[in-house]
């Protein structure tokens, strides 16, 4: 188990492979923590040095109090980024992992190569939606939501043929600790990057499974056009985390992309 403390968290990370290959660093999505790119980086060993990391307030990483900022999220994994001396890296985030991404190319364009954005957007959702959900969240726990929330990180298939892999995800899900999952409600409700995503000026994938529910293909398609050069694929049959349902075909975008773009 790896800790450190970085922006005045205490976050749980993996980083394995060796030092001198490209660096990949993933963040996660909202609920989750970083055993969703197990099937993803399993593929990737040996090829890239691999950074995966619990945000603040999921996993094993410290839960500070509701709400957060997009800005702590982002601030949080640079400065995880610092402390592991990384000063090229190629960023590949889902959903608000995605958002951290977005936010630390334009915060800190110097550092990243290269984004990978799955199922993900400049703006996700409204304010009324998640203050629906935080106010639903704070009163009755993540249980309330767990089976619409599931509903929409997976496909129907998925559901119905590994109903016992899904029971593992739920647990995933309801073990959040709430003052987690609320402050990061509160961050993606802050954020919003339309405006600033023109800035963005490196290679950027954008990846969404086209049963997801919760940042439709439209969505990630628009985001992709707010980017110069970004290039859209779609993950068949996925819904909101395509990365455990189809990691195959996720892994196969990528590799396109890396080699496309001379990234390996």
């Amino acid at each position: 188990m790896n800790m450190i403390r970085a922006n005045g968290q205490v976050l749980h990370f993996a980083d394995t492979g060796e030092q001198d290959l490209p660096v990949l660093v993933f963040a996660n999505s909202l609920g989750t923590d970083f055993r969703i790119w197990d099937r993803v980086c399993a593929q990737l060993a040996g090829k890239f040095r691999l950074v995966r990391y619990d945000k603040r307030g999921h996993g094993l990483s410290t839960a500070s109090a509701s709400p957060y900022a997009m800005d702590d999220h982002v601030d949080d994994l640079t400065a995880l980024l610092d402390a592991l001396q990384l000063t090229s890296v190629i960023m590949v985030g889902l959903s608000v992992g995605g958002q951290i991404a977005q936010g630390i190319a334009l915060k800190r364009p110097e550092l990243v190569q290269a984004l990978v954005l799955c199922d993900t957007a400049v703006r996700i959702g409204d304010h009324k939606t998640w203050t629906a959900r935080i106010e639903a969240i704070d009163a009755g726990g993540i249980e309330v939501l767990a089976e619409a929330i599931l509903e929409r990180w997976f496909s129907a298939d998925f559901r119905t043929q590994r109903a016992d892999e899904l029971e593992g995800w739920r647990a995933m899900l309801v073990r959040t600790p709430r003052q987690g999952y609320l402050g990061t409600c509160a961050a993606i409700r802050g954020a919003d990057f339309t405006q600033q995503a023109a800035q963005l000026k490196l290679p950027v994938l954008c990846v969404c499974g086209t049963e997801d529910l919760a940042t439709t293909p439209e969505l990630v398609q628009a985001t992709a056009g707010l980017i110069e050069n970004a290039r859209y694929v779609p993950i068949e049959g996925a819904g909101h985390l395509p990365c455990i349902e189809f990691p195959d075909e996720l892994v196969g975008a990528m590799t396109d992309f890396f080699q496309e773009n001379s990234l390996v």
